[in-house]
């Protein structure tokens, strides 16, 4: 089973000097390494090519994020699996061997997520993907080991092979034919969330999507958007939005909508009293750009199936805030 490890770059020539040794030294032997470079300015490509001889380059004409970078780069890919990984995640020994197994024991597995650890606190998940990912009735998504900002400390609580609803784009690996199939990741998002519509779309297709707790990952996280850049506020709420207008499903669909919104006006207050009010701009300008994409992606919804396990009974807002419930093993 051919397996193509890809790094999207964008002027991450220290990122990748820091966290590409361990892929080479934890992967050759099971796996190409390349690098997608996203239309850097900085000396990444003569970086990589001095000093990381055995890697293959992919330059992409222009930045186009996230989803469009991908798209782009894997067209001049051929692997049977590809495992897409952000510059800023270092992998451990071992890392490939049990997330391979699963794939060639579970045909129907289209996607899986190793354990996601925070780099720079070894002990605890990490919040772009931690324990494997889920999505609440409001279409807030949460993972097992975070809830909102909350981060368990790793006690083996999930050294297990699980089903998740989606997997964390900081290290995802994907079956190539399913990823060509659905054409790939919608362009519109650029970043954030991309991976969260894309694993919807795989389940409603009948595939499944796995979190192996085998595989471990170390996570820096926001080493291109920082948590306090009103532009990652911005993408995270108006391509949320659009994840649930586009998936779902329809008996749900309107209520879902009015309630998101509302809980994201009480956001905005909240940054309010935070003292934060660029960030309630972004949500603002989120919702406009929400409207601006509104017959856009009710266009797309029409051409989907919706078929997957929605959970209509959750609330992460209602559990977390008013319930006080921190941990995964606690909601319900």
């Amino acid at each position: 089973m051919k397996t193509a490890i890809v790094i999207l770059n964008w002027n991450g020539r220290k990122l990748l000097e820091e966290f590409l040794p361990s892929i080479i030294n934890f992967s050759t032997n099971n796996a190409e390494v390349y690098v997608a470079d996203n239309s850097s300015s900085d000396d990444s490509i003569e970086f990589i090519k001095q000093n990381f001889p055995t890697v293959n380059i992919v330059i992409n004409k222009e930045n186009g994020g996230y989803a469009k970078g991908y798209n782009d780069a894997l067209q001049h890919i051929k692997a049977d699996i590809y495992c897409l990984i952000n510059s800023d995640v270092e992998v451990t020994k071992n890392w490939l061997s049990p997330v391979i197994a699963l794939f060639k024991s579970e045909e129907n597995t289209a996607i899986i997520q190793p354990k996601l650890l925070d780099y720079k606190n070894k002990s605890k998940f990490e919040y772009a993907g931690a324990g494997g990912g889920f999505i609440d009735f409001f279409g807030y998504p949460y993972c097992r080991g975070r809830v909102f900002n909350h981060l368990e400390t790793d006690k083996g609580q999930f050294n297990d092979v699980a089903t998740i609803f989606w997997a964390s784009g900081a290290c995802l690996f994907i079956r190539s034919k399913v990823f060509h199939q659905l054409q790939g990741f919608d362009e519109d998002y650029f970043a954030h969330q991309e991976e969260i519509d894309l694993c919807w779309r795989v389940q409603n297709e009948g595939y499944t999507i796995k979190y192996v707790g085998a595989s471990e990952v170390y996570h820096v996280g926001g080493a291109t958007l920082q948590e306090s850049n009103p532009h990652k506020t911005y993408l995270n709420f108006r391509n949320s939005l659009l994840t649930v207008l586009k998936n779902v499903p329809t008996r749900y669909l309107f209520q879902t909508i009015f309630s998101r919104l509302i809980l994201d006006g009480i956001a905005g207050l909240k940054f309010m009293l935070e003292l934060r009010p660029i960030h309630t701009w972004s949500i603002l300008k989120a919702h406009l750009s929400f409207y601006r994409n509104l017959f856009k992606f009710i266009k797309k919804r029409r051409e989907l199936q919706r078929k997957s396990n929605y959970n209509k009974h959750t609330s992460l807002v209602w559990q977390h805030f008013a319930l006080g419930r921190k941990t995964f093993e606690e909601l319900k």
